[in-house]
């Protein structure tokens, strides 16, 4: 079995009702209230239909559920952090921090996706939110599928045992570190921060406080032979670590990220992205702005074998 590092499977929630998550707040500077919460649902529905169109004319197949009315689930947007799907057939269930996440954990979804592909076995690591350890899917961790390395810094949401127990279990090696912003605020998610693709990384290696915690991620992405496309703190404000690598139907590579986080990158690095893909963009600026998360956070990557490969 091959880990690929991306695919062309991407699962998305469709929000109906979407807004500022008080109980994640506390943890993401990147959430900011807007004053009316309704047409935040509104304009974040506009948003998400947007970029499921932009990523479908592009290509890709994309799976969409709609969120349920209830529980209310703020955040269900996001589904990368409660669920990863991998290349031999498991399935991760991750324990969340926020009390109204864990709510957004749905089985019916995972059964929804077994018309289409093999799930061999799930393995549910929400038992830790009892011990108040919590390690959100892909946005806690950024994995290297090839070279079958985790990379996380740590916070309140990403715990090292919990992140050691789950490469255990995948046969991963973990780097781990502290990151921060230009505040000295501990970075809620590494995804915020770094990108992988087949052959390149986008990381702001200036959030990594630590010399030899940095020197030691920087060469284990030299060493994996990925070109190091470095970002500053303001173009991680505006998302541009938060992207992702998909394949289309004819296998041609798209970095997808959104219209903020592509308005923020210089020429430079643009250049150096289109090297290993096609940049896609979406605008979905009222769903970074009261959500704190952006294009990577939205798409779950389906890597699970179809259900007719046996």
């Amino acid at each position: 079995m091959t880990n690929h590092q991306s695919t062309n499977n991407i699962l998305m929630i469709r929000p109906v009702s979407f807004g500022f998550n008080e109980q994640t707040a506390g943890s993401n500077a990147f959430q900011n209230r807007d004053a009316d919460q309704q047409a935040v649902q509104d304009k974040a529905l506009t948003e998400f239909n947007g970029f499921v169109k932009t990523l479908k004319e592009n290509g890709v197949n994309v799976t969409v559920v709609d969120d349920t009315p209830q529980p209310h689930t703020p955040d269900s947007i996001f589904p990368n952090n409660w669920v990863s799907f991998h290349a031999d057939g498991q399935v991760f269930l991750y324990p969340m921090q926020a009390e109204n996440r864990r709510l957004e954990r749905r089985e019916d979804l995972i059964s929804k996706l077994e018309d289409h592909f093999k799930i061999n076995h799930v393995i549910d690591l929400s038992r830790f939110e009892d011990e108040t350890k919590f390690l959100e899917g892909t946005g806690s961790m950024v994995l290297d599928r090839e070279n079958k390395i985790a990379y996380a810094c740590l916070s309140p949401r990403t715990d090292k045992d919990v992140l050691n127990l789950f490469c255990k279990q995948v046969d991963y090696q973990a780097i781990s570190f502290d990151a921060v912003d230009e505040h000295g605020k501990a970075i809620y998610h590494t995804n915020v921060l770094m990108c992988i693709g087949s052959g390149f990384t986008v990381i702001c290696s200036d959030s990594i406080p630590n010399p030899h915690e940095k020197i030691e991620v920087l060469e284990s992405l030299r060493s994996t032979q990925k070109e190091i496309i470095e970002i500053s703190f303001e173009q991680m404000n505006r998302f541009a670590g938060n992207m992702l690598e998909v394949k289309n139907k004819t296998d041609e590579t798209l970095i997808v990220m959104s219209k903020n986080a592509y308005d923020a990158l210089h020429e430079d690095q643009k250049s150096a992205l289109q090297k290993y893909g096609k940049l896609v963009y979406a605008d979905i600026n009222t769903i970074e702005t009261n959500g704190g998360g952006s294009a990577r956070c939205m798409m779950a990557e389906v890597h699970l074998p179809a259900a007719s490969d046996h």
